[in-house]
C-alpha cells in the first residue's frame, strides 16, 4: 500500500528568506482531495513566521497516532459485539530531547473516553485488553519510537 500527501510551501512574496523571517505557513492536500493549512508550532517558530490556527506537525502526529488507536479499537470492539456509543481522545504529546540529545516527541499520552450501550456493556478488564490489542495492531504506533501510553477514563 501507498500513501500521497502532498505539502505546498508558497509563501516567500517579497520576504527576504535568508533572514530566516518568513513564513512557515503551508498547504497540505490529501489524495481524497482535502486540503488543511499547516505551519510550523507558535512554540517552536514566533509569531508572525508562524500561524497558531494552521495544524502543526507535532499536532499532527499526535493525531494519527490518537486516530489509529481509535479505529483499531472501534473494529476490535465491533468483532467482539460492543457497542460503542461515543469515543473521545484528549491525546497528549511531550516534545523534549530523546537519548541521543535530539528534539523528538519523546511521549504520547492517549485518553480516551468511551461510552457504550446495549447489553454487552464491557468490564474495565476488558476494555483495558481492548485497548492493548488496538494499540499491538496500530499501524502509527508500530511505525515510532516514542513511548505511547494509553490512559483510559
Amino acid at each position: 500500500m501507498k500513501y500521497n500527501v502532498k505539502c505546498v510551501w508558497k509563501n516567500r512574496s517579497d520576504q527576504i528568506f535568508s533572514d530566516g523571517k518568513y513564513s512557515r505557513v503551508h498547504r497540505w492536500i490529501f489524495d481524497g482531495g482535502i486540503e488543511l493549512t499547516a505551519s510550523s508550532s507558535p512554540q517552536v517558530v514566533p509569531l508572525p513566521m508562524s500561524d497558531e490556527h494552521a495544524v502543526d506537525p507535532e499536532e499532527a502526529f499526535i493525531a494519527a497516532v490518537s486516530s489509529c488507536h481509535m479505529l483499531f479499537f472501534l473494529s476490535i470492539a465491533a468483532a467482539n459485539h460492543l457497542v460503542v456509543e461515543t469515543y473521545e481522545d484528549n491525546a497528549e504529546g511531550i516534545l523534549n530531547k530523546n537519548e541521543e540529545g535530539k528534539m523528538a516527541i519523546t511521549k504520547i499520552e492517549l485518553k480516551p473516553t468511551l461510552k457504550f450501550s446495549g447489553d454487552n456493556v464491557p468490564s474495565a478488564g476488558q476494555i483495558a485488553n481492548i485497548h492493548r490489542q488496538a494499540h499491538e495492531k496500530c499501524y502509527i504506533a508500530n511505525s515510532v519510537r516514542s513511548m505511547i501510553n494509553i490512559i483510559p477514563s
